[in-house]
Formats: structure tokens, sequence, C-alpha cells
């Protein structure tokens, strides 16, 4: 008994201090959280004193209103420009290293071969070389202008103390110096974010090698296909080629790719005088691709959402003038058959007899292993993309390769300068000086001003070829498909003071048919700009409020077009499937969180996607295959061929197919959401994810750094969401929407709201780091203020700057 009670007394003791130890792992582990924490905070910005900074013409101030927004008050233009460096490196660094590397094919420097492939893509177009001689080709203005944002932003990493922000920490990386390339990079790069026509032009001759000129009809309506020929032979044979060069390009273009904006006169408005209201679509990320800022300078008068890299709003008003924009979706991209010389590889045939590719060596330095060493050739119209495939499985083919033509390679691309001659317009002769000096992306700009002027521009380079559309890869060998001019400026669509007194577009065409020059295409469906017209034509005058509500709208203009073709072919076999059948006869389009037949059409359409076209289409399917109205709706009345499964001995007509589609929906929504409709709800599966870049991909603590919320709409609704439907996981998963919204009110311009989707601060730790977040989905705007009595009535602070 006596051992027993010891044995108990020793279990007991053994016990305490395994519990004393645990509790005092706990209390170090939490000692250094807060540890952590607590030196994490210091990379947090100065939003109130003063700072010494060399580079300074004279001292700044930098009001940062109660959202965070900094209004810069400078006494001349370049210490505006170096101040918004200063605070875009304040707040978005390691954003700004993320992308700069991104631009120069420097990422894997600090990942690792997580990133190589992308970082060849990008040394192989020659992105970094394009970016310098660009900076070359700048005026002395707009030469200045960028030195003086990059002599900010290093301003900053010269005078700031504390920690680096995490993702530095995580890495083991420091930010570099900013140069005015870095600049310039990201603005191309945001230009391809705007293009994807060569991805398409690979996909089209893929198609073309085996399917009839009337099935490419109903799969790509906007192109002539009966004219193939001999053509035909020619692609069969370059099919595996032109599959590889799919493969190349770093991502498929996402489902929803837009952007909407319009304009009224003051005859249309309650003040008298113009409205105007934008909102880009681009991808969803935390931080948000925008950032709002202010800068106010003799001359310069400017506020709106610019992108952390640029020294001035991209997008915005003046004191003066009100712009936004859209993307046209120009064909600015092609690719060309290179023949190779039978006698000497090393050469390739042209009209004028065989020559040399030009060849240039890239070394890529890779986090934790040895350089890569990246040879690049060059033919007559661009980088040969397909050396890109070598490496990892051979030689692509014996006697041809693929080169890559793109506006924004040009030397002379200077679009740049033309953001900063755009923000200092003070009228509609200003803003057409800026718009000569855009040359990629092409885009859809509308204007208006204080005087009650309302216009559109088009401004950009797309090329005009020699005898071809470029629906298809030219044979590189000939003339045919070459560049031998532009769209002259004066011919490029413009408008301004229109009869209507209305501008409106949303990646739609813009140009009537008898346009004499071929811009595109690939314009989007008009279902968004006819929505936008319907609303605008439902209220006789208009205001910032009626305007911030079309922004808002999630009404499927174009589904409803379709939709009555399914429900009259659509046969059920269970009451549950036909009570929904019910339910979608008295649907009206409206894409609303909280409601499950969005989720049930959404998903229907899905797998009649699938049903239609994966059999015909065969591996060029899963390229194709995103939400596609106009061809599902081809394929059931001109074309019902597509109906019928190539892989059955069945013959299978669109009512079969249509209603097999419809029961493998409801089927896959029972599987992922339970058997009662009643719990489906569109908002759970179109889910906005805004992902972090770097912590989103940390296992566990990734949730923490991005912004998830229940969000309606689709694609094609004003208020647009975008997705991609090859991810079984999340096929309705918003990755691409509105990041940015404005509403400009040209009669008192104070009127003006904005927002941006996720929050001012790059900084995790930061209470601005998704301060926007919630406004933004509830659709709700923060003042566009720039009279800085009301600014500093609930500011944060002030930060000034002055020279030593």
């Amino acid at each position: 008994m006596a051992r027993a009670r010891r044995d108990r007394k020793r279990s007991g003791f053994r016990l305490w201090w395994l519990g004393a130890g645990l509790g005092g792992l706990i209390l170090l582990a939490t000692a250094a959280a807060a540890a952590a924490y607590l030196y994490l905070r210091t990379s947090l910005p100065e939003l109130d004193g003063e700072l010494k900074v060399a580079g300074l013409e004279a001292p700044v101030e930098i009001v940062r209103d109660e959202h965070a927004i900094p209004h810069i008050f400078a006494q001349s233009e370049h210490d505006a420009y170096f101040a918004m460096g200063f605070v875009l490196a304040q707040d978005r660094l390691w954003q700004m290293e993320f992308q700069r590397r991104l631009a120069a094919g420097r990422l894997s420097e600090i990942i690792g071969p997580r990133t190589l492939d992308i970082d060849k893509f990008i040394r192989t177009l020659g992105i970094p070389q394009a970016s310098v001689a660009a900076a070359k080709a700048l005026s002395p203005e707009g030469r200045a202008a960028l030195e003086a944002y990059a002599a900010g932003v290093n301003a900053f990493l010269a005078t700031r103390g504390g920690a680096l922000p995490l993702e530095f920490i995580l890495l083991g990386a420091s930010p570099e110096p900013w140069r005015i390339e870095d600049t310039i990079g990201w603005t191309k790069m945001m230009a391809w974010d705007l293009s994807g026509n060569a991805f398409d032009e690979a996909l089209r001759a893929r198609m073309a090698a085996f399917l009839s000129a009337e099935q490419l009809a109903v799969l790509w309506p906007e192109y002539p296909t009966s004219d193939l020929g001999r053509e035909r032979e020619a692609l069969r044979q370059l099919a595996p080629l032109l599959r590889r060069v799919a493969e190349v390009f770093p991502s498929r273009p996402v489902d929803g790719l837009g952007s909407n904006n319009w304009v009224l006169s003051g005859a249309h408005t309650k003040s008298g005088k113009p409205l105007l209201a934008n909102d880009p679509h681009l991808g969803l990320s935390t931080p948000s691709l925008w950032y709002l800022a202010h800068l106010k300078a003799p001359g310069l008068d400017v506020i709106g959402g610019t992108l952390p890299g640029i020294p001035t709003p991209v997008l915005g008003r003046t004191d003066q003038i009100a712009w936004g924009f859209t993307n046209t979706g120009p064909d600015v991209q092609d690719l060309y058959l290179e023949r190779l010389d039978p006698a000497d590889p090393k050469q390739y045939l042209t009209p004028d007899g065989p020559r040399p590719f030009v060849e240039r060596t890239e070394v890529i330095k890779v986090k934790g292993e040895a350089d890569v060493t990246l040879v690049v050739r060059e033919s007559r119209h661009g980088p040969i993309v397909t050396d890109l495939l070598e490496k990892s499985e051979g030689f692509v083919t014996k006697d041809q390769v693929v080169a890559f033509a793109w506006t924004a390679l040009a030397p002379d691309d200077i679009t740049a300068q033309a953001g900063i001659r755009l923000s200092s317009a003070k009228d509609w002769a200003g803003f057409l000086k800026a718009g000569r000096e855009f040359v990629a992306p092409q885009q859809n700009i509308v204007y208006a001003d204080r005087e009650g002027h309302i216009g559109y521009l088009a401004p950009g380079r797309v090329p005009i070829r020699q005898s071809d559309i470029g629906w298809l890869p030219a044979d590189g060998a000939t003339t045919e498909g070459d560049w031998i001019d532009v769209i002259p400026f004066d011919d490029l669509p413009q408008r301004f003071d229109p009869p209507e007194g209305r501008i409106v577009t949303a990646n739609n065409r813009v140009v009537e048919p008898d346009y004499r020059y071929f811009i595109a295409r690939d314009f989007s469906p008009p279902y968004r700009a006819d929505r936008i017209n319907e609303l605008l034509d439902a209220q006789e005058k208009h205001d910032v409020e009626s305007f911030a509500a079309i922004q808002q709208d999630v009404r499927a203009r174009g589904l409803m077009k379709l939709l009555p073709l399914l429900l009259e072919r659509a046969k059920v076999e269970t009451p549950e499937a036909q009570a929904m059948l019910e339910r979608l006869k008295a649907f009206d389009g409206t894409m609303a969180a909280d409601k499950a037949e969005p989720l049930v059409v959404m998903t229907w359409l899905r797998h009649l996607m699938r049903a239609l076209f994966a059999d015909e289409l065969k591996n060029t399917f899963s390229d194709y295959w995103a939400i596609q109205l106009e061809p599902m709706a081809l394929a059931l009345t001109q074309l019902p061929a597509f109906c019928d499964d190539v892989g059955t001995d069945a013959k299978e007509d669109c009512g079969a197919i249509v209603s097999g589609a419809f029961a493998q929906a409801l089927s896959d929504l029972a599987e992922r959401y339970g058997k009662d409709p009643a719990s489906w709800r569109w908002g759970e599966a179109h889910a906005v994810q805004a992902k972090h870049r770097i912590l989103g991909q940390v296992p566990l603590i990734g949730p923490l750094f991005e912004i998830a919320m229940p969000h309606g709409g689709e694609k094609d609704t004003v208020n647009a969401g975008g997705y991609d439907v090859t991810n079984e996981a999340n096929p309705f998963r918003q990755i691409h929407g509105p990041g940015y919204r404005a509403v400009y009110d040209l009669a008192e311009p104070d009127r003006s709201v904005f927002i941006q989707s996720s929050g001012q601060s790059g900084n995790p730790f930061s209470p601005y780091y998704k301060n926007f977040a919630a406004l933004w989905a509830e659709g709700r705007y923060v003042p566009m203020v720039t009279d800085r009595a009301k600014l500093e009535a609930g500011a944060l602070g002030t930060l000034k700057l002055s020279p030593p």
C-alpha cells in the first residue's frame, strides 16, 4: 500500500511536471508569437509626423483620410510623383517587388524552381529588353516623371526602419532599388493580362484541322470558316505542334474577362452636367491590383485608382475631366509558322530567301539550384515560343517552329507616359494628346468634362496585315500575314458629343460592319452593354446613386435568351426535377447570391457545354470549355448534329442531351450541397476568392490572408464575376471581377465615389489590409473628396516629407 501511494505520488508529480512543462511551453510559444507579432508590426508605415528624405525639391504633405487613402499636396509635379512612389512603397512594397520581378522574369531568384517556367516565358518574349528600349523612347517630361516616382520608392527604402513585410522574411528576400524600367515592365504585363488572341489563334487552328466549316461557324461565330481549302491538310499535320503552343502560355484565359464604362451628357442627368461610370474587371487578389490615391500640385490635381508601380491614377478624374477604360479586345498578337531552311536549320525561310535567327542568351538565377541558361531565337516576326518546349520533350518539329508577334514588344511603346499626360489633361484636346501615346493595350476610353462635353476614344496600336485577318497562324515564309502598318490615330474609333448624349462600352463591338480597318472579331457578346442601356433607358434623369445601382445589377440578359431554348426541350422523370424545372420557368435571370435558381442554371449549362461539344472537340475541349451562350444556342437551333454523342452507337437528339445535362446538374448539386434545394445558394458556389499570391499558398494559414465572401452576378452581368469552369472542385468560384468601381460627377466632383476590392495596405498586419472588402461586396463606395478641409476633419494623420 505504501509503495502504491509512493507510485501515485510519483505519478502525480510527473503529471504536475508534465502539465507545468506544457504550460511553460504554451507560455513561451505565446510570448514568442506576441514578440513576432510586435516585431512584424514595425513594418507598418508612418502616417503622421515628419521625415527628411533626399530627392525632394520642397516639402510635401501627405494627408491620410479615414480610409488610409493618401492625398498628396506638393509644390511641383516632380515632388507629387516622388511622394506617390514613397507612399506606394509604404503600403505595397511586397506587391511592387513581386510584380517587377514577374515582368523581369526574375521570380525564381527568390521563390525557386516553381516559377522557372514563368521566368522562361517572360525572358523568351523579351519583356525586359522591350522595357529598356521603351525607357529610351520616353519624352524628357515622361522620363522625369518616372524617375521622380522611382526616386520616391528608393527614398522610402533608404529611410525605412523596422521589419520588412512578412513575405520578404518568409522568402529570405530583400527589395531592390526601383527603376523606371520596372514601371514600364508592369504596364506591359497589364497589356498581357488584357490580351489573349494568340491562345485562341492556336486553338482555332487545332480545331480547324479536324472540324467542318459548319462546326467551326458554331464554335467561332464571328470568324469566316468556309474558305479553309488547302489549309486544312497543313493544319492537320501541324495540330500536335499547335497543341504544344498552348502549353507554352502560363495560363488559359479566365472566363469573364471584361469591363464596363458609360457616360451621359447633362441632358440626361439631374445635375445638368455629365456623369461617368467605370468598373474594370481583372483578376481578384489580396491585396487588390488597385490602389486609391490623390495627387495635387501646380498644374496637377488628379484622384482615382492606380496600379502599384505606376506614378499616377490609371482611372480617375482631374479637377476638369474624368475618364474610364474598358478593354477593346483588339487582335494585336499573331503566331507565325516559320519554316526552317532544309540546308541549314539555323536559318528560316522568308520571302527574300533564308535568314539566320537572331539569338540571345538569358541566364536565370534559381533559388537553391544552379543557374539556368536559356537561348532565345527570334525571327523577323518575333521570339520563337516553341523553343521553350525543347528542354522537356525534345525537338518539337523538324521543319517548323512558331514565332510570336505582339504590339507591346515594340521598342517605342511609351504607354506608361500616356497615363501621365492623361492625368494632367484639362480638356478634349489634352485628352487626345495623351491618347496618341497609347500603344498597348488598346482601350475604350470614355470621357467627360466640366464644360459639359462627353466623348470616346479607342487609342492603341492595331496592326494592318498584308492580306489576312489573323484568325489562324500565318505562314512566316510569305508576306500574307505580315504587319505592314498600323491603323492611323485619326482613323481609330472616336466620338465627341454624340447627339444621343450617351456612350456605353462593355467589351462589345465598337465599330460598324463597314469600318474600313480590321480591329478584331473576338469582341464580347453585347449582353452587358445591352443591359446597361436598358437600365439607362429606365430612368429619365440619372445621378451618382442611379449609376452606382447599375454597377451592382446582376440580371443575366444573355442567359435569358438561351434558357427558354433549354426549357422547351427538357424532359424530366421525377417530381423533384419537375418542381425545379417549374422554378426555372419563373426565373427572371437575377443572379442573386441567396437564390438556388442561378446555381441550378449555371450547373446545367456547365454540363451542357460538355455534353454538346466534348466528343467532337476531342483534346481541344478543355481549352475551349467555358459558359459559351451563343455557341450553345447555335448548336441547338442551327446544327443539332452537335447533340449526337459520337462516342455512342445511339442517335441522341437535342432533347435527350439537354435533359441529360439537367439530370446531371441536379445530381451534381445534390452531391455538393445536399439533396434539399432549399440549402442551395449561388453565392456559396460563386463566392469571391481573392488569394494572396504568396501567403495564400501556405497550408493552414493561407485563408487568413485572403478575402472570401458570397457574391452574386456572373461573367455576363453588369456586376460581373469570372470563374474557371474547368476547376472541378470549385467551377464557379469567383476569381475575376470589378476590382475597382467609380462614378464621377462632373457637376460636383467631390460627390464622386469609388471603391476597390481589398484595402489600401498590402501588409496583413495593417488594419487597412481588408478595409474595403466588405464595402465592396455590399455594393458600397467611399467619397472621392479632394477638398483638404474636408479630408483633415477625419484624417488618420499627416506625414510631412522634407528635403534634408
